[in-house]
Parts: C-alpha cells; structure tokens; sequence
C-alpha cells in the first residue's frame, strides 16, 4: 500500500505540475491570441495605407505626365517667341541704322539757309495776341471735337 500511496501522491504531483503547466500555457496562449489580434489590426491598417499610397503614386506619376507635357509645350511656345523678338530686335535695328545713314545723310546735303529778309520788330504785346488767338482756336477745336 505505501508503494501505492507514492505512486499516487506522484500521480497527484504530475498532475498538479500539469495544471499549473496548462494555466501558464493557456495564459501565453491569451496573450499571443491578443497580440494576434492587434497583429491583424496592424497588417490591415499597413494594407489600406499601401493602397492609399499606390494609388496616390499613380495620381502623382498622370500629374508629372500633365505637367511634363505643358511644359515642353510651353517651352516650345517660349523659344518661338524668342526666335520671333529675336528677328524683330535685328530688323528694329537694321531700320536705326538706316535712319541714321538717312539723317546722316540728309544733313551733308541740307543746303545753307539763305538769309530771311529781315522782319520789322514785333511788339511785346502783337506776340502776346497772337499766342492768345492761337490758343482760342485750339480751344475751340477741341470742344468741336468732343462735341461730335
């Protein structure tokens, strides 16, 4: 009976040492299952803010598309203008300096005034009533003209 007895207290022992095992193994278990399940809220949140992502990407590379085109059009548009002011400065300029040449010109040949035959002496007063009569007619021209 004593070798019963031992047997069954060893029995006993085993069993006790197994449910403490089970309680500390399910208990692991309870926190792995919890960190699983935070494990597959994070998986899913890192799978929608990829997609966001992928999908922003490919906005992002139509809009760098768009805006290259633009501007290469817009560059093309730029250096035809440029070509265009370029040929009008070089005209602008070839017309200066046939204006010059013109001038130049026109005062070698510009023949020597001859003298006016001298006018009688004008009064202060005869000038000053010419200029008046001048700026009354101007005056009244302008009014005929906003008048029509």
């Amino acid at each position: 009976m004593t070798i019963t007895l031992i047997a069954d207290a060893l029995v006993g022992c085993l069993l006790v040492a197994t449910i403490i095992t089970c309680f500390v193994l399910s208990k692991r278990i309870e926190r792995l299952k919890a960190d699983e399940s935070a494990m597959r809220q994070t998986i899913g949140a890192l799978i929608s803010a990829t997609d966001t992502a992928e999908r922003a990407i490919a906005g992002l590379k139509l809009t760098l598309g768009d805006c290259d085109r633009t501007l290469g059009e817009r560059l093309r548009t730029a250096e035809r203008y440029a070509a265009d002011l370029a040929q009008q400065i070089e005209a602008g300029q070839g017309i200066m300096e046939r204006i010059g040449q013109i001038v130049s010109a026109a005062s070698m040949v510009a023949a020597k005034p001859e003298p006016a035959a001298e006018k009688p002496p004008v009064s202060r007063m005869a000038s000053a009533a010419d200029a008046a009569a001048a700026i009354r007619a101007r005056a009244a021209r302008r009014l005929e003209g906003q008048a029509a």
